[in-house]
């Protein structure tokens, strides 16, 4: 009765098998009423269930203009930020989305204005190479002289009186017995001779000559392409989101790749909390090296979680989404590692020993700051004194284009009775108790983040999210304002 009852319960399991059989929109209010209980929390289910939810909404989309798709898109992330704005991981991700109709619109309009450049024989911008004269075509002209040729007038002055037109350039003298075709030296390409010579290639239907109308089949054909793109804006929009769905489900083990780069034999790594990127990324390094794991307890938040994850290999309440993946987990004693678990308050006495610090994280700032579980400031301080590298793994989708301007906003707090229980009642009412969940680390507490796509110091994100992320969506109520004046 029990094993039904926790099958049910309200989770990321649950709220992705409801989105088969829900409407959209009940479905976006049943995701944002499980943020705001934190029912679902912490970034990749965060970022799974967002993934889902915007894929539904896509195939819900009747229309065939990108613009009403990206409206629609960001309405919904506007929602869905709004009722948890410290999982930044929804934002990022609605973000991605709004990128990706983006670039395949735009790939869109590039394909329509080349077929009316190839298709329809509109004028090409003006240039004087057009207006070049014919040089000569043989190349052994140019070998045996060395120079090019003496030019002579081609037509006399009276040709030009009565024509109008200013002098051009006159032509040189081609060789007659070259094999080659008139016109096809580098400045001969764009000649447009009146009268073509007898060497020079016939004028077909690719030629620029005679091609300055649009005919009524160019239209059709052009008209024809529009319309596909259009109809194809849904699926290519869906094969992309497909393709970053594709990218969470692979981050850890792409990143679990890099691993032996930074981990050597007999090395002391020091970690914190239970995080799965971690853990995969100990035990790819643990197939090949050996090593000794200190793992601080992260009490009173996380300490249950840690003391699962050294025992079994996995968090005690964790979602079985990779088990039925066929993803099967062993611990690092398994794996013939020796583990080490300390209380948090032992950190800064056993750092001397320690040869490299290994974070998690919860998101990733512009600036290369990072917002981890409570502790990880006190890790990072403590390494800066005893210079002991911290590298700190990451998916890209956790990378935020947010800047930490106001850091109190990106802290979330939970329970006080975690830290003092309220059995100690006369002492609770004396003292106000605070228990932070998350700490904000400063990039300069940090030397080098391991991402799916490779090592990055912190002074380079920008980069990545310049790639990531449209300047248009980094503010997105900002966008949604400005569109409805």
């Amino acid at each position: 009765m029990s094993h039904s009852m926790t099958a049910q319960a309200p989770g990321l399991s649950s709220y992705l098998k409801s989105l088969r059989s829900t409407p959209v929109e009940a479905s976006i209010e049943h995701f944002i009423a499980l943020l705001k209980r934190r029912q679902i929390r912490n970034s990749r289910p965060c970022a799974l269930a967002t993934t889902q939810l915007l894929i539904q909404v896509v195939k819900e989309f009747k229309g065939k203009d990108a613009d009403k798709l990206l409206r629609r898109i960001r309405d919904v992330g506007r929602r869905l930020i709004a009722a948890q704005p410290r999982e930044m991981v929804v934002g990022n991700i609605v973000r991605r989305v709004l990128g990706l109709i983006r670039e395949i619109k735009d790939d869109n309009a590039d394909g329509d204005s080349n077929a009316v450049n190839s298709d329809t024989g509109s004028p090409l911008p003006h240039h004087d190479s057009f207006n070049r004269p014919q040089l000569a075509s043989s190349i052994s002209t140019f070998m045996r002289h060395g120079a090019l040729p003496p030019m002579e007038s081609a037509s006399g002055p009276e040709s030009l009186a009565d024509s109008g037109e200013l002098p051009h350039r006159p032509a040189l003298f081609s060789s007659h017995t070259s094999y080659a075709p008139l016109g096809t030296s580098l400045f001969g390409l764009f000649s447009q001779p009146d009268t073509p010579s007898n060497t020079s290639t016939p004028t077909g239907r690719h030629s620029p000559i005679g091609k300055h109308t649009m005919t009524a089949s160019a239209l059709e054909r052009i008209g024809e392409s529009t319309i596909l793109k259009r109809t194809n804006i849904k699926a290519e929009v869906l094969e992309g989101m497909n393709e970053l769905q594709d990218e969470l489900e692979q981050s850890d083990d792409q990143i679990a790749a890099n691993a032996l780069d930074h981990i050597h034999s007999n090395e002391i790594i020091l970690t914190h909390t239970a995080s799965t990127s971690v853990q995969k990324f100990l035990l790819a390094a643990a197939k090949k090296r050996k090593f000794t794991v200190v793992h601080a307890e992260a009490h009173p938040n996380d300490h249950d979680a840690v003391h699962a994850t050294i025992l079994t290999g996995k968090k005690r309440d964790a979602e079985v989404i990779s088990e039925e993946a066929g993803e099967r987990w062993k611990p690092l004693t398994a794996a013939g590692i020796t583990v080490v678990l300390i209380p948090d308050s032992h950190v800064f006495a056993i750092m001397a020993r320690v040869n490299k610090v290994i974070l998690a994280t919860h998101s990733v700032l512009a600036n290369g700051g990072l917002v981890a579980a409570a502790g990880a400031r006190v890790i990072a301080s403590a390494a800066k004194v005893h210079r002991t590298p911290v590298v700190v793994v990451t998916g890209v989708y956790k990378l935020s284009p947010v800047y930490p301007f106001d850091i109190d906003e990106l802290i979330e707090y939970g329970d006080a009775g975690n830290v003092v229980p309220y059995d100690d009642g006369d002492f609770v009412d004396k003292v106000d108790v605070d228990n932070p969940l998350y700490d904000y680390v400063p990039p300069d507490l940090v030397d080098l983040y391991v991402t799916n796509l490779g090592g990055h110091a912190p002074s380079y994100l920008y980069r990545i999210v310049a790639d990531h992320y449209h300047p248009d969506d980094i503010n997105l109520s900002g966008a949604v304002e400005r569109e409805g004046k």
